[in-house]
């Protein structure tokens, strides 16, 4: 086996069908397309940040392995988390077998449950909270307008290193900001922070003019995905269901359609990993195939969909494309010998 390709080796050799015949073939179609100039949007739902998935998401964003982002609220604030309050976190491998008390006495002991961890109250959201109100108030008195991502950018780069509890080098969002991708947070309001802002807005402490709406992300997004799509074109790589996904995808439609802009180019690649059952009438859960009946994909576009836990496949497949940017050469050799 050769030692700097471990695990794109392990992908074509042992995933054979099923999905994870799906996995290799997304992730080489991936390859593919990136080795060529292409760029990859990533839309990101669920609780991705909580689960740690900046270990390989970081070094992707700083490998140009992806471009830009969607993603929700929830998903932007609890990469900061895991940056500052790193230590507090507690896990819970035993929570398919907890009790009402026992979750009971994690509410008690200041704790937030995710799953199987939990985010500490007074290490994350209070410290953060105390950092951040200061820049919603300025940002009132001084009548000024950001996005929601851009206050998170700018705190996150104005951490001091002393203060990180998590690795840097882990923190996606820490890596998106210092590379300044664009980044849309559609319904941002439903997040932690998201509640907090509200808030302050109802005590007539900060306005809500503040941030800047979903409607201007997408206006700011038209503009970002033309920029994206030249040469190549940009793929979309889906992480489960819901708004983070929805929303940017429409992009290409509404561009067409609505804006009226001639030789919009569509959505390059589209791969979705998710654990939601296709069903009728559930976006989530469609095939890729629905996609091209609203114009945000063609009959041509590589399509591909894993029915499994993202935690476990995505870092598999950008571990194995990181290994592909630093060795293409070899990297094209072991495809070629397992697809031949």
């Amino acid at each position: 086996m050769n030692t700097n390709l471990n695990t794109l080796e392990f992908i074509l050799k042992n995933y054979k069908n099923f999905n994870s015949r799906a996995t290799k073939d997304a992730t080489i179609a991936y390859w593919r397309h990136t080795e060529k100039g292409g760029k990859m949007f990533w839309a990101m739902g669920g609780a991705m940040s909580s689960a740690q998935m900046g270990i390989t998401i970081a070094p992707a964003i700083r490998a140009g392995l992806i471009s830009g982002m969607s993603v929700t609220g929830a998903n932007l604030e609890e990469s900061l988390f895991r940056l500052v309050a790193h230590n507090s976190y507690k896990d819970f491998p035993d929570y398919r077998y907890f009790t009402k008390e026992d979750d009971t006495k994690i509410l008690e002991d200041r704790m937030r449950r995710v799953t199987d961890t939990s985010i500490p109250e007074d290490e994350a959201f209070r410290v953060v909270e105390k950092v951040i109100v200061p820049t919603w108030k300025k940002a009132t008195e001084d009548k000024t307008r950001k996005f929601w991502h851009e206050y998170f950018y700018d705190l996150i780069k104005g951490i001091e290193k002393d203060k990180h509890e998590g690795k840097a080098e882990e923190c996606w969002l820490l890596a998106a900001a210092e590379n300044n991708i664009p980044i849309v947070v559609p319904g941002y309001e439903d997040s932690t922070f998201g509640n907090i802002f509200a808030s302050y807005v109802k005590n007539n402490e900060c306005s809500a003019n503040i941030v800047k709406s979903g409607i201007e992300y997408m206006g700011a997004f038209y503009d970002q995905y033309q920029e994206l799509s030249k040469g190549e074109g940009v793929g979309f790589f889906q992480i489960g269901g819901g708004i983070s996904g929805d929303f940017p995808i429409c992009v290409v439609p509404s561009l067409k359609y609505d804006m009226q802009i001639d030789n919009v180019k569509p959505w390059a690649y589209f791969c979705q990993i998710s654990d939601s059952t296709t069903s009728y009438g559930s976006y989530s859960g469609a095939t890729p195939n629905e996609k091209i009946t609203w114009d945000k994909l063609t009959k041509e576009t590589p399509m591909f969909v894993i029915e499994s836990d993202a935690t476990i496949v995505s870092p598999l497949m950008l571990t194995a494309l990181l290994e592909c940017k630093n060795n293409p050469a070899e990297a094209n050799k072991l495809i070629e010998k397992y697809t031949a």
